[in-house]
């Protein structure tokens, strides 16, 4: 029986995604349609893109999943029409490993000094040299697929990794808090935080003006997650003050960043265009493929979207 399978994203996205797609469905032996437009009540299975413009899901009555290119899903959870299983992307090859290499760029630059080393205007002969990993206790706030390979990647390198997520989690060679009195512990100290959460109402501001004066002095921030999770105006004034050093920010609160906002012009913020990672097609076509095959061999779906919990 043949699947008809609904491509619904940016239009330019369909050119970038249509030849993987083909290739791993058919790899997967799967008789389908794919197209990027489709009688409504044909579809059975959607690839979507949250910035696509659906967002009415009650037009297909045979839809059975919806099968999200993008990690974060908050465009998707608050959706009422949307009532079939939602599959988040979960894509170590591609997503995860991305990921992975950002941050930990980002951190060995600041663990190393490397803007005092490198870019040095004054030419001054700087021989400071930087502590060792071990030495440098580091914080990751969220312990979901990329999270999880982020804190054990600066683990491996020989950092001391704390790692805290909503749910009790466990693995080796890290510690591992959750609650209220573990993200406290988890903060208190901390020379380096990477923000890895989701974004819910419960995460919004984690990073306020109260937690941040837990951290080492002199620490740093490392945010490729979401914007909500930190409370600009008290990063910026934790900066002013000489509490946290630096802040490397991914995501913003409004993206872009608009061009008047203060961390554009602080000496002490990196801004980068919400680009730690994405979704290579090649990699996440095979992760869709599977989750597909797996449903229609009456497995259950990979990467389910808890509603409840908000990812």
């Amino acid at each position: 029986m043949t699947l008809n399978i609904l491509f619904s994203a940016k239009a330019e996205r369909w050119t970038d995604y249509e030849a993987p797609l083909r290739k791993e469905l058919d790899a997967a032996g799967l008789d389908y349609t794919l197209a990027c437009e489709m009688p409504a009540d044909q579809v059975e299975y959607i690839i979507y893109a949250p910035n696509s413009d659906l967002s009415d899901f009650t037009i297909f009555p045979k839809l059975k999943a919806v099968l999200s290119l993008w990690a974060g899903v908050e465009g998707i959870v608050s959706n009422d029409t949307l009532t079939v299983p939602v599959a988040r992307m979960v894509d170590q090859e591609g997503l995860t490993q991305g990921m992975v290499e950002w941050v930990t760029g980002h951190a060995l630059r600041h663990h190393l000094g490397m803007d005092a080393h490198i870019v040095n205007p004054d030419r001054d002969w700087n021989c400071t040299p930087p502590k060792i990993a071990q030495d440098r206790p580091v914080t990751v706030l969220g312990l979901g697929a990329l999270g999880m390979a982020c804190a054990q990647s600066l683990a491996a390198l020989g950092f001391p990794v704390t790692g805290w997520s909503r749910s009790a989690k466990e693995a080796g060679g890290l510690t591992c808090l959750s609650g209220k009195a573990g993200l406290e512990q988890a903060l208190s100290g901390a020379e380096i935080v990477v923000l890895l959460l989701p974004n819910t109402p419960e995460t919004e501001n984690t990073l306020n003006a109260a937690r941040l004066a837990l951290l080492a002095k002199g620490a740093f921030i490392i945010n490729p997650g979401r914007g909500p999770l930190i409370d600009d105006d008290a990063l910026l004034d934790a900066l002013g003050s000489g509490q946290i050093a630096h802040a490397t920010l991914d995501v913003f609160r409004v993206e872009p960043l608009p061009q008047d906002h203060p961390f554009w012009a602080h000496p002490n913020v990196t801004v980068t265009p919400h680009i730690a990672s994405f979704t290579r097609p090649d990699t996440a076509a095979r992760v869709i493929a599977a989750n597909i095959r797996r449903d229609v061999d009456g497995e259950p779906l990979l990467h389910l979207v808890d509603r409840r919990a908000g990812y």
